[in-house]
C-alpha cells in the first residue's frame, strides 16, 4: 500500500514536507566489555518520511529494540546521531528529553499500560497532563470516536476488552500531535480479527490524519499494512520492502533467519 500523504493533515502535525520524521545517522550502540561485548546496532543509517507507516522486523538479537530505544531516546547511541523532525535529540540532557518524549513522541505497547485507577478519557489526556501542556478534551473526545470508544470514555481500563484497550492506548499516542508514534508488537496480545482492526487504525492514522508511525513486530500480516518493511540482521539494515505483503515478508524472515551471522542477505 503507497503511502497517502495529506499536505492538510502533515500541517496539523506541524511537519516540514522536507524535512524527515526521524533520521538516524551512523548510529551504533554496543553492550558488554571485551569478550562479552554485543554489538546491537552497527552504524544505522536511515530517514523516515512525515505521514508514513514502517515496519521494523528482523530474527531474535537483531537490534529491532535497540533501534527503537535510540530512536525513540530511551537509550543513547555510543557513536551518530538521531534527529526528530530535523532537532538533534541524541545529546539531549536527561530532562529535556524527557520533556520530549511526552510531547513529541507517542507510544503504544504490547501490553498496553493503562493505567486502572484513570478513566480512559483521563488515560488518553495522560500524555498532556505530563508534559504541563493544557489538557484538550474535546481532541481526545474526537480521538475517541475515531478509534470506535466515543461511548466509552468514562469507563475504566478493566472494563474494556483487550482491543478496546489497545484503541484507547493508539488514542493516547495520537493526543499531543508527535512527530514519530513508535508501537512495539502493538498486536502481539490480540487475536487475529482484533489485530487486524487495531493496523487498521494505525493504517487510518497515517493515512487521514498524516501520523509518522515505526512498528517493531515479528508479524507478516501486520507489516502488510504498512508502506515499508525495514529488516534488521546481526544490527545492521539488511534490506526492505516497499509496499509488502505477507508472503514476500515471510520469505525474507525465513531467509534472515536461516543465514550465518554476518552473510548478507
Amino acid at each position: 500500500m503507497a503511502p497517502r500523504r495529506d499536505r492538510q493533515a502533515a500541517e496539523q502535525y506541524g511537519q516540514s514536507a522536507s524535512r524527515a520524521a526521524i533520521e538516524l545517522r551512523g548510529v551504533r550502540r554496543t553492550y558488554g566489555r571485551g569478550d562479552e561485548v554485543v554489538h546491537a546496532l552497527r552504524g544505522i543509517d536511515l530517514a523516515l518520511d512525515h505521514g508514513t507507516f514502517t515496519a521494523v522486523m528482523g530474527p531474535s538479537g537483531s537490534g529491532k529494540s535497540t533501534f527503537l530505544q535510540c530512536a525513540a531516546g530511551l537509550d543513547r547511541p555510543d557513536a551518530g546521531e538521531v534527529y526528530l523532525g530535523g532537532e538533534e535529540i541524541s545529546r539531549l540532557s536527561e530532562n529535556k528529553l524527557t520533556k520530549l518524549r511526552r510531547s513529541r513522541i507517542g507510544f503504544i505497547f504490547q501490553s498496553f499500560n493503562l493505567l486502572p485507577s484513570l478513566t480512559v478519557l483521563q488515560n488518553v489526556l495522560l500524555p498532556q497532563r505530563l508534559a504541563g501542556e493544557r489538557q484538550d478534551r474535546a481532541r481526545a473526545k474526537e480521538l475517541l470516536a475515531q478509534v470506535g470508544l466515543g461511548q466509552h470514555a468514562g469507563r475504566r481500563p478493566g472494563q474494556l476488552s483487550g482491543g478496546q484497550q489497545q484503541r484507547v492506548a493508539i488514542a493516547r499516542a495520537l493526543i499531543t500531535r508527535p512527530d514519530v508514534v513508535f508501537a512495539d508488537e502493538p498486536t502481539g496480545a490480540l487475536d487475529t480479527r482484533t489485530a487486524h482492526e487495531v493496523l487498521g487504525l494505525l493504517r487510518q492514522a497515517v493515512d487521514s490524519m498524516g501520523a509518522t508511525v515505526v512498528m517493531v513486530t515479528h508479524d507478516p500480516v501486520a507489516a502488510s499494512f504498512t508502506d515499508r518493511a525495514l529488516f534488521l540482521a546481526d544490527g545492521a539494515i539488511a534490506g526492505e520492502l516497499l509496499h509488502p505483503d505477507p508472503q514476500r515478508v515471510a520469505d525474507r524472515m525465513v531467509a534472515l533467519t536461516a543465514r550465518p551471522v554476518g552473510v548478507a542477505a
